[in-house]
């Protein structure tokens, strides 16, 4: 089939600037914003805490080699994302493109799904914040801050997608500067430049280091790792607001890599190369002993503890700032599908979701509260079921990747034509599967490995499959959906 003579910018250039029309979402979001949204999506407590934790129990080298194939992995599921969000820039993403591309009904449990996840974080991240704020204030009431910061989270997405911009803009370069620092002066001590001794490479022969307690421990970690790159996906829901989609995705994906690499790996081999994996504070993650923490003590920076809690407190901001912006993305891109009450697809005038956003605030109060009242109970089962959200959002963009990319050719489409094209095609969508397949599947192996299978943990562990499962064979059988032949694909915005 022939391809129509047309010119690559003459079919993809789009309008720049805020939306007129009343029912469309406002292209207020400029490069900057995007770059530091999916650089911001990688760093969070999973470095600042869990880090630590990571090198205790598999030793520098098992860490570093379990985030660092995490790391590929989601380099792979940017790629995919970036292929689609530049052709078709849409808020609902993933849960678009599997409506357009796969089957309706994935789209459906998809949407939904990432909702649950992103809603559920935003009790997850009020709940940090009580916490950091005791670290200042111990006998302070813990509804005080919470209600403090969810009031921040709340206006920062209620004024206008540039306000959530902006303050993702900063908070993510709060973290990026402090990484950048922790690693300088990890190196300066390392060398004997900055302290008493050089510390050279004398911890990594401590014990049965690098690599300490196996693959076992390592699989451990590659859970651990996964957790701690969820948010990058960030990229294609602020797809749908970016004033220039076609050049913007793909310089901000084009830099995750190479950023993860640095960030990550950079930290943690810094971290075991001047703490043996064998020191017990790295397995605390209380932040008055967090790996940075330690770092910057051993440094001689005083008030290290303080100054690492602020910038935590950053963190989690920030991920709170995102989940809300998130989730009220996605939950109005369903209301317009006819899938969510149609109330939530209702804009103000800023173009902000506006009752999509109340209500994913109210859900996020209430998964709070009921981590204060009782014993918690009900608070630590949302919380498990959120966690395995993202790894199955992360599968559903590489199925509908590879599934885009097939029907983009079977309908004849020239490939040149597309706005970023993908590296290693059809490689990188199934690695990525695989390696979220992984994941999912081995979230609490150990549950399985005694002499008898520890259903409790079973069921808190894999809780959100089943979820999934009800909400995309529920709308299946209901609606009556089928898997969209290759041919028959919506490839138009």
């Amino acid at each position: 089939m022939q391809t129509s003579q047309v010119s690559k910018d003459e079919i993809y250039t789009r309008p720049t600037g805020p939306k007129n029309d009343k029912n469309e979402l406002r292209r207020s979001l400029k490069s900057r914003h995007l770059t530091m949204i999916s650089l911001g999506g990688t760093i969070g407590t999973g470095l600042f805490l869990a880090s630590g934790g990571a090198i205790h129990s598999a030793g520098p080298g098992g860490a570093i080699l379990s985030y660092l194939v995490i790391g590929i992995m989601v380099y792979f599921l940017m790629q995919s994302l970036a292929e689609m969000g530049a052709y078709m820039p849409v808020a609902g993403s993933f849960s678009t493109y599997a409506t357009k591309f796969v089957d309706p009904s994935l789209g459906f449990a998809l949407g939904w799904n990432y909702w649950y996840n992103w809603a559920i974080t935003i009790a997850a991240e009020l709940s940090a914040v009580t916490m950091i704020m005791k670290f200042w204030f111990p006998d302070s009431p813990s509804l005080l801050w919470s209600s403090i910061f969810l009031v921040i989270m709340f206006l920062l997405n209620y004024l206008s997608v540039k306000g959530f911009g902006e303050a993702e803009y900063w908070f993510s370069l709060i973290k990026v500067v402090t990484v950048v620092i922790f690693i300088i002066a990890g190196t300066l001590m390392i060398f004997g430049i900055m302290g008493n001794e050089a510390i050279g490479f004398k911890n990594f022969t401590v014990g049965d280091a690098p690599f300490h307690g196996g693959f076992m421990a390592m699989l451990g970690i590659f859970m651990a790792a996964g957790f701690s790159f969820q948010g990058t996906e960030l990229l294609g829901v602020a797809a749908g607001e970016t004033d220039n989609p076609e050049k913007s995705i793909p310089r901000a994906v084009k830099q995750v890599f190479w950023r993860i690499l640095l960030f990550y790996v950079l930290a943690i081999l810094v971290i075991g190369l001047i703490i043996p994996y064998t020191n017990e504070n790295l397995a605390n993650g209380d932040v008055a002993v967090s790996p940075f923490t330690l770092v910057f003590q051993k440094a001689g920076i005083a008030f290290a503890a303080s100054v690492m809690n602020a910038v935590i407190l950053t963190a989690v901001l920030s991920a709170g700032n995102s989940g809300m912006y998130a989730s009220t993305r996605m939950l109005w891109d369903l209301a317009r599908e006819g899938k969510a009450p149609k109330f939530l697809g209702k804009l103000n005038k800023n173009g902000v979701p506006v009752n999509a956003l109340i209500v994913t605030a109210l859900v996020g109060t209430l998964a709070f509260l009921a981590s204060l009242f009782g014993d918690g109970t009900v608070y630590v089962w949302l919380l498990n079921a959120s966690g395995m959200s993202g790894f199955i959002a992360w599968l559903g963009i590489a199925i509908c990747h590879y599934r885009f990319r097939r029907a983009y050719v079977a309908q004849g489409k020239d490939l040149n034509l597309l706005p970023y094209k993908s590296k290693l095609f059809p490689f990188g969508p199934i690695f990525a599967f695989i390696v979220c397949a992984i994941v999912v599947i081995g979230q609490n192996y150990s549950a399985f490995m005694g002499d008898h299978i520890d259903w409790n943990g079973v069921l808190v562990s894999y809780i959100g499959l089943p979820l999934f499962l009800i909400l995309w064979l529920g709308y299946k059988f209901t609606k009556k959906t089928k898997v969209i032949p290759l041919e028959k694909c919506d490839l138009n915005n």
